[in-house]
């Protein structure tokens, strides 16, 4: 759990959006609900994707798109209505048709660290529907945006496993 509270030039990553917690986000517990932490993170991804030329017009003239494969969230403080955010994104690996990258959601005024999400895309030909090599153009922006961050170190939260140190029941075969 967070509790530093950062100023804009020591939020990791880069920034990729900015938004507002809207009041039907909010839940029984006076708080943004989970699924929301996830639309704002998708959200962020299509702000990405844009940059990279991913952009509805590449989608409707290549038919080729990403799909996500898996994803990860923590979260590490809560956000309430209203209240501003910034998401960044830091890339982790790529090849010829993935991408893993790791984003923060910081409270945009007080700077602590809300959300984390870890998201694994694959490169999709859409007439097929399998797994495609990046165009040129993309590849090349996404290797643009990862000179801009290739000495940033791995984040914390990371490839985690989630588990119950101690637990009192643990289905057969846990790791």
């Amino acid at each position: 759990m967070s509790e530093e509270n950062l100023s804009a030039e020591q939020m990791e990553g880069i920034e990729v959006v900015r938004g507002k917690v809207l009041p039907e986000w909010i839940d029984f517990n006076s708080h943004m609900n989970v699924a929301y932490y996830i639309l704002a993170f998708d959200f962020a991804v299509d702000s990405l994707w844009e940059d990279f030329g991913i952009t509805e017009n590449h989608i409707n003239v290549s038919s080729s798109s990403t799909f996500a494969v898996e994803s990860h969230i923590t979260w590490q403080r809560e956000l309430a209505e209203d209240e501003p955010y910034i998401i960044t994104s830091q890339l982790l690996a790529y090849d010829e048709k993935r991408i893993h990258q790791f984003m923060r959601m910081y409270h945009a005024e007080k700077g602590f660290l809300a959300s984390t999400a870890e998201w694994l895309n694959l490169h999709v030909d859409l007439t097929t529907r399998k797994v495609a090599p990046w165009p040129d153009a993309i590849r090349d922006q996404i290797a643009g945006f990862s000179e801009r961050q290739k000495d940033w170190g791995w984040p914390a939260e990371a490839g985690n496993q989630m588990s119950v140190p101690k637990p009192v029941y643990a289905a057969p075969g846990r790791p």
